[in-house]
Formats: structure tokens, sequence, C-alpha cells
């Protein structure tokens, strides 16, 4: 099971993009409060479209209520801090993907702690970021290749 944890995320439709991301997927998604948004927000909603009912949706009120819950998981912590990229971490089955707020990111405590599971998306110097949810789009479909997409149908369709 891949699941995406958003540390007080702060933007509803980066919130939105990423729950349907995450249905489409079948990675549960789980959200630290505080949130920048109230979970019946319209722009939320609209930017998950009608994919809400297929979203597994978990709500925490720290990081350490994560940790509880997911105790089998791998952790794994998004930073434009870290010195590894993405692609050089290998994501097992279990593994919980963890991005912060889209002004602050994680939290530098937690990366200190944490500083071995911290990997980065490379981009070019001198900019910020990227949206936060085309980076847990690519997490996700990173540690789902690796897998073998294992879950994920690979059927297409022609319309």
């Amino acid at each position: 099971m891949l699941h995406v944890v958003l540390v007080e995320p702060e933007i509803p439709q980066n919130a939105g993009n990423i729950a349907r991301t995450c249905a489409a997927t079948g990675c549960v998604l789980h959200l630290v409060r505080p949130l920048g948004f109230e979970i019946s927000d319209k722009y939320l909603k609209r930017a998950g479209l009608d994919y809400w009912k297929y979203a597994d949706v978990r709500l925490y009120d720290s990081i350490a209520e994560v940790f509880s819950a997911l105790t089998g998981a791998a952790f794994f912590f998004f930073t434009t801090k870290a010195g590894r990229s993405y692609t050089e971490a290998n994501y097992p089955e279990e593994c919980a993907l963890v991005f912060g707020k889209e002004t602050k990111g994680l939290d530098e405590e937690l990366l200190r702690a944490h500083h071995d599971r911290c990997v980065r998306i490379p981009m070019r110097e001198g900019l910020r970021s990227l949206n936060l949810s085309n980076c847990v789009a690519v997490a996700v479909y990173e540690a789902f290749r690796q897998n073998g997409f294992k879950g994920l149908s690979s059927a297409g369709r022609f319309v």
C-alpha cells in the first residue's frame, strides 16, 4: 500500500488534485492538520471532481499520529533541501511519501531526524520549488514504476 502524507497543506486546489491522483492509483491520502482550507471547500471538491468517492482520505492532528498509524511503512520525506534524488531511493510496496506545506515545506527538525530518508525532485537552480500536486504525482508514479505498477491497470482504450 502506498501512502501520501500532506503535512499542513494550504491550497485547496492542490489537495484536490492530489486526492484525485490518490483515487486513480489507490493510494491512501493522509492529511495532517492544520489545513489551510475546509474539507468541504468548493475548490477542493472541484479539483477532485467526482473522484472523491474513490479516495481514502484520513485526517490527523500531528505527524506523530501518522507515524503511529503507519508503523510498517517506510517513510520518504520530499524536500528541496535533500542531496539525493527521488529516483535514487528504493520504494517498497508499503511506503509513505511525505510532503510539506506549499509555503515552507517540511519542518527542519523533522528533516534532520530523518535525513537518511530525505529526497528531492531535481529542478533548475535558483527556483523555489515545483507545484505540490505535481511533486506528488511524480513521486507516486516513481514508486509504482519501481514496483512494476502493481495494482494499476495497463489496459488503455482509444476513443
